[in-house]
Protein backbone atom coordinates (compact mmCIF):
# COMPACT_ATOMS: atom_id res chain seq x y z
CA UNK A 1 0.00 0.00 0.00
CA UNK A 2 1.35 3.42 -0.93
CA UNK A 3 1.11 5.66 2.17
CA UNK A 4 0.63 8.73 -0.05
CA UNK A 5 -2.59 7.37 -1.53
CA UNK A 6 -3.95 5.36 1.42
CA UNK A 7 -7.27 6.45 2.86
CA UNK A 8 -7.94 6.62 6.58
CA UNK A 9 -10.09 3.51 6.20
CA UNK A 10 -7.25 1.63 4.48
CA UNK A 11 -4.80 2.66 7.20
CA UNK A 12 -7.27 1.62 9.91
CA UNK A 13 -7.67 -1.77 8.19
CA UNK A 14 -3.87 -2.12 8.04
CA UNK A 15 -3.46 -1.34 11.74
CA UNK A 16 -6.30 -3.69 12.75
CA UNK A 17 -4.95 -6.42 10.47
CA UNK A 18 -1.49 -6.18 12.01
CA UNK A 19 -2.94 -6.14 15.54
CA UNK A 20 -4.88 -9.31 14.70
CA UNK A 21 -1.75 -11.30 13.83
CA UNK A 22 0.96 -9.56 15.88
CA UNK A 23 0.38 -9.80 19.64
CA UNK A 24 3.29 -7.51 20.50
CA UNK A 25 1.94 -4.78 18.20
CA UNK A 26 -1.56 -5.27 19.64
CA UNK A 27 -0.22 -4.71 23.16
CA UNK A 28 1.62 -1.54 22.07
CA UNK A 29 -1.47 -0.31 20.20
CA UNK A 30 -3.67 -0.68 23.28
CA UNK A 31 -1.08 0.94 25.56
CA UNK A 32 -0.10 3.87 23.31
CA UNK A 33 -2.11 4.09 20.08
CA UNK A 34 -0.36 7.17 18.66
CA UNK A 35 3.14 5.76 19.11
CA UNK A 36 2.16 2.34 17.74
CA UNK A 37 0.43 3.86 14.70
CA UNK A 38 3.39 6.12 14.01
CA UNK A 39 5.77 3.17 14.22
CA UNK A 40 3.60 1.06 11.88
CA UNK A 41 2.44 3.67 9.35
CA UNK A 42 5.25 6.17 9.71
CA UNK A 43 3.21 9.34 10.16
CA UNK A 44 2.55 11.43 13.26
CA UNK A 45 -0.96 11.61 14.65
CA UNK A 46 -1.69 15.35 15.11
CA UNK A 47 -1.40 16.60 18.69
CA UNK A 48 -5.07 17.62 18.92
CA UNK A 49 -6.36 14.32 17.53
CA UNK A 50 -7.22 11.45 19.89
CA UNK A 51 -7.05 7.76 18.98
CA UNK A 52 -8.83 5.31 21.28
CA UNK A 53 -8.46 1.54 21.01
CA UNK A 54 -11.21 -0.70 22.37
CA UNK A 55 -10.86 -4.45 22.36
CA UNK A 56 -13.96 -6.61 21.88
CA UNK A 57 -14.42 -9.52 24.27
CA UNK A 58 -16.71 -12.55 24.33
CA UNK A 59 -19.46 -10.46 25.92
CA UNK A 60 -18.67 -6.90 24.78
CA UNK A 61 -18.81 -5.55 21.23
CA UNK A 62 -18.08 -1.94 20.30
CA UNK A 63 -20.00 -0.12 17.57
CA UNK A 64 -18.39 2.95 16.02
CA UNK A 65 -20.88 5.41 14.59
CA UNK A 66 -19.95 8.21 12.20
CA UNK A 67 -20.69 11.78 13.29
CA UNK A 68 -24.36 12.68 13.11
CA UNK A 69 -25.38 14.44 9.92
CA UNK A 70 -27.43 16.81 12.09
CA UNK A 71 -24.41 18.34 13.80
CA UNK A 72 -23.55 21.93 12.97
CA UNK A 73 -20.02 23.12 12.15
CA UNK A 74 -19.30 24.08 15.78
CA UNK A 75 -20.58 20.70 16.99
CA UNK A 76 -18.38 18.87 14.47
CA UNK A 77 -15.36 20.91 15.50
CA UNK A 78 -15.98 20.12 19.16
CA UNK A 79 -16.49 16.41 18.37
CA UNK A 80 -13.13 16.46 16.57
CA UNK A 81 -11.51 18.00 19.63
CA UNK A 82 -11.13 21.31 17.81
CA UNK A 83 -9.09 19.61 15.09
CA UNK A 84 -9.64 20.55 11.47
CA UNK A 85 -7.75 19.46 8.36
CA UNK A 86 -8.22 22.96 6.92
CA UNK A 87 -4.99 24.88 6.75
CA UNK A 88 -2.75 22.30 8.39
CA UNK A 89 -1.01 21.37 5.14
CA UNK A 90 -1.81 17.68 5.51
CA UNK A 91 -3.91 15.30 3.55
CA UNK A 92 -6.46 13.16 5.48
CA UNK A 93 -4.26 10.09 4.91
CA UNK A 94 -1.51 11.78 6.92
CA UNK A 95 -3.02 10.91 10.28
Amino acid sequence: MNEKTATISEMRDRVIGKATVDGEFRTRLIADPKAAIQAEIGVDVPAGFTVEVHEDTADISHLILPPSANLGEADLEQAAGGFSWAGVGREPWEL
